[in-house]
C-alpha cells in the first residue's frame, strides 16, 4: 500500500461532486437503485477520492439490495473496517484504507467463498475497464 492521502475538507470538497463528498468524506449513504450500473466487462473499481484498487469486477454480485457488491475486496488491506454504532445499529464500516473514505458497510451474508457482502455505495467507486487500466497489464 502506498503513503495515506490526507487533504483539507476544502480540497475534498473541490475534486468531489457534491454527492460523492457526502457519501465519501461525511459517512452518507446514497439512495438505493440510484446509481447507474457499472460495465459488467473485465476491471477494477477503484476509489473515487483516490484512485486506489478496491474491488475486482469478478467479485461482483447482484444482492438485489440497490447498491454494488462484492464477496471480497482487491487485496487483503484495501479496505479497512471499523465498528459503526448510527442509526441505533451496531454495523461495520469500511472505507479505503489509503484515504479513508467512506465506501458502505460488510455484512455476513454474502455469496461462497468468503460469505461477506461488502454493500458499496457507487458514487465511492470509478470502474476502470481491464484494457484501460495500467495497473493490470
Amino acid at each position: 500500500m502506498t503513503d495515506k492521502i490526507v487533504k483539507t475538507d476544502a480540497e475534498w470538497r473541490e475534486q468531489l461532486s457534491e454527492l460523492a463528498y457526502k457519501v465519501t468524506r461525511r459517512h452518507g449513504t446514497e439512495r438505493a437503485f440510484s446509481h447507474d450500473d457499472f460495465p459488467k466487462g473485465p476491471g477494477r473499481f477503484r476509489c473515487v477520492c483516490c484512485g486506489a484498487a478496491l474491488f475486482d469486477q469478478r467479485a461482483k454480485f447482484d444482492s438485489g439490495t440497490g447498491w454494488p457488491s462484492f464477496y471480497e475486496p482487491i487485496a487483503p488491506g484495501a479496505v479497512a473496517e471499523q465498528e459503526d454504532r448510527s442509526w441505533f445499529m451496531r454495523r461495520t464500516e469500511v472505507h479505503c484504507a489509503r484515504c479513508d473514505a467512506h465506501l458502505g458497510h460488510v455484512f455476513p451474508d454474502g455469496p461462497a467463498p468468503t460469505g461477506l457482502r461488502y454493500c458499496v455505495n457507487g458514487v465511492a467507486l470509478a470502474f476502470a475497464p481491464a484494457d484501460q487500466d495500467q495497473s493490470m497489464n
